[in-house]
């Protein structure tokens, strides 16, 4: 397929709406969305009603952040407090599915088609009918394989249902399948690459891939250049997240991530809630469009802040100017968040650990993780390494130091990360 053919048009009408059109058609779909939650979510009545809010009193933009932000800390507490089922305006039975995230979170998913938004973003990315996609995202519990198969068979792509590791095999399939797409971490794409040629292979003559679509990690530019370098490609991120879905997306023009038209998204100052000016970096605030799962003003804990010049692609939408940290104290590490209270509660069944830090670092532009431990007499370490992996999913290099070597006001986690 040409390039031209990846580039050009529009999935949807929605992307190139004046603000005006915009503007009405996301008020009407908020207002109805409040009276819609208040009326069927045990959650957000008693966030309003703890307010002293009702839907009467949301009658304008002034009026929105009136409304409490809910934070995933939030999320993650009211479900293990009063379960899954206070936070739905429906019926457990009557879901399409239902996911679980670390931390961990319960991701209900509703019915109809392309339920989390994501296929104007793969539009924009390049995928198009006939695609064959190569899909290296989990499908087991957590959320991001079916996720993001469904918009691929809404554009009317093969999917090849791959899911992450076994690299020998993924590169078997890319030979011997004519695959033109991938979705999955760009530094897994990269390992890939990198076997791939180790193996002996001309990745310009026996890698067909001409597209790719990748998320749940920073992308650092340099990564992305040698990826289209090496593999004669174009890749493309957006950002989402596992309770909301879609939130932002690439498109050809490299000038942002354009909001997705199927949720409001605000920057908001991260202690008072309040929405900040056109280019102040704040916390990222989604309010996404779905009736089953009402999530009003969810606090994603990232910071960016919002592009408003035109972007030559002619969608009209505001941007993301990329994700530019973290407002709390977690951080997303190889497509898993990293919660300090998930590692305190690790360490709290190995007595003789006295003092800890998370250290999260991406040398060579590989993320990597270290736990720094202070330890007041033999660790068992293979056990502890297996008890944090099966807590957050990820096994992290340990360093035992003195427990003089912690400073008094040592955070639990430090993230050293550049992204260049």
């Amino acid at each position: 397929m040409s390039l031209r053919d990846r580039i050009s048009g529009h999935y949807s009408g929605l992307e190139t709406e004046t603000p005006g059109q915009r503007s009405r058609r996301t008020w009407a779909e908020l207002t109805r969305l409040v009276a819609h939650a208040y009326e069927t979510s045990r959650e957000f009545r008693a966030r309003m009603d703890e307010a002293e809010l009702n839907p009467a009193a949301i009658r304008s933009w002034n009026d929105w952040p009136k409304i409490p932000k809910f934070s995933k800390k939030d999320l993650i507490a009211l479900q293990q407090s009063q379960g899954l089922a206070a936070m739905l305006a429906c019926d457990l039975g009557t879901l399409g599915r239902i996911y679980m995230s670390p931390g961990p979170i319960f991701d209900p998913e509703g019915r109809g088609s392309d339920y989390w938004g994501w296929t104007e973003a793969f539009f924009a990315a390049g995928f198009r009918k006939g695609d064959l996609v190569q899909m290296t995202f989990s499908y087991h519990l957590t959320p991001a394989g079916l996720m993001l198969e469904e918009p691929l068979r809404e554009l009317g792509c093969a999917v090849i249902p791959a899911g992450p590791g076994n690299t020998e095999v993924q590169i078997e399939l890319m030979t011997r399948l004519p695959v033109t797409g991938f979705v999955g971490m760009a530094s897994y794409l990269k390992v890939i690459k990198d076997k791939a040629r180790e193996l002996g292979l001309d990745l310009s003559k026996d890698i067909g891939l001409e597209v790719a679509f990748v998320a749940a990690e920073r992308l650092a530019p340099s990564l992305r250049q040698e990826l289209e370098d090496e593999l004669g490609m174009r890749v493309r991120q957006g950002y989402g997240t596992a309770d909301i879905g879609c939130i932002a997306y690439e498109c050809q023009e490299l000038s942002g991530m354009h909001l997705s038209s199927r949720c409001h998204v605000e920057i908001v100052d991260p202690k008072t809630g309040q929405p900040l000016p056109v280019g102040a970096t704040g916390e990222v605030v989604v309010t996404p469009f779905t009736d089953s799962y009402p999530l009003l003003r969810l606090a994603t804990g990232d910071l960016s802040r919002l592009v408003a010049e035109p972007c030559a692609c002619g969608r009209t939408s505001m941007r993301l100017a990329g994700i530019l940290g973290r407002a709390d104290d977690t951080a997303k590490v190889k497509g898993q968040f990293i919660y300090p209270h998930q590692v305190a509660e690790v360490v709290a069944s190995f007595p003789v650990i006295e003092r800890w830090q998370v250290v999260v670092d991406n040398p060579g532009g590989k993320d990597a993780l270290t736990l720094r431990l202070a330890i007041a007499e033999d660790l068992d370490a293979e056990a502890f390494a297996k008890a944090f992996q099966a807590k957050l999913k990820l096994r992290p290099r340990l360093v035992v130091e003195p427990a003089a070597a912690f400073a008094a006001d040592a955070t639990p986690l430090v993230d050293k990360r550049k992204f260049e």
